[in-house]
């Protein structure tokens, strides 16, 4: 197996922007050889698969970008989405799309530094975590925050999300 990446003290656009909001994080490293879904990273970071979030995109039958935050062990639940921002539905983005609308490619998608800030709506246990995870932008990396932190810092708002 190998070992963490080795730019371990590599700095994100997304560190970057915590840094200049002075907004405390706790960079975390893994290597995505050794799994890239949600689960394989927590576990490989020791951490609870509840506190560590995967960055999903969407698209309203309005044509608008919709950002979701879920437990990365969870699946959206795309009515629930809707609901949550108002649309009749939502449906997620093609993968092609991903990169050229947020700066993000699959599996390094973060809510924090979009090249456009997209309504962004975490689960609602977002609340009642001391700490969250989510990716720092690029595959490999993870910060670590208070949620609280996170979702002012976005302008996002919480809600039932999930299956």
């Amino acid at each position: 197996m190998r070992s963490v990446p080795k730019q371990k003290d590599e700095k994100t656009n997304v560190m970057r922007i915590l840094e200049q909001k002075n907004i405390p994080y706790t960079p975390h490293a893994y290597d995505p050889d050794a799994g890239l879904d949600g689960v394989s990273v927590a576990r490989q970071l020791g951490q609870d698969p509840e506190t560590v979030f995967k960055t999903l995109v969407a698209r309203g039958a309005s044509g608008g970008l919709y950002v979701f935050d879920i437990p990365v062990g969870d699946s959206l639940d795309l009515k629930k989405a809707a609901k949550a921002v108002g649309e009749k539905s939502v449906a997620m983005l093609h993968q092609k799309e991903l990169l050229p609308l947020t700066g993000y490619v699959h599996g390094g998608c973060s809510p924090v530094g979009m090249k456009k800030q997209y309504p962004t709506v975490f689960h609602e246990t977002a609340e009642i975590i001391d700490t969250i995870l989510v990716s720092a932008g690029k595959i490999g990396f993870q910060v670590e925050l208070e949620p609280a932190a996170l979702i002012d810092l976005v302008g996002g708002i919480t809600a039932d999300l999930t299956v």
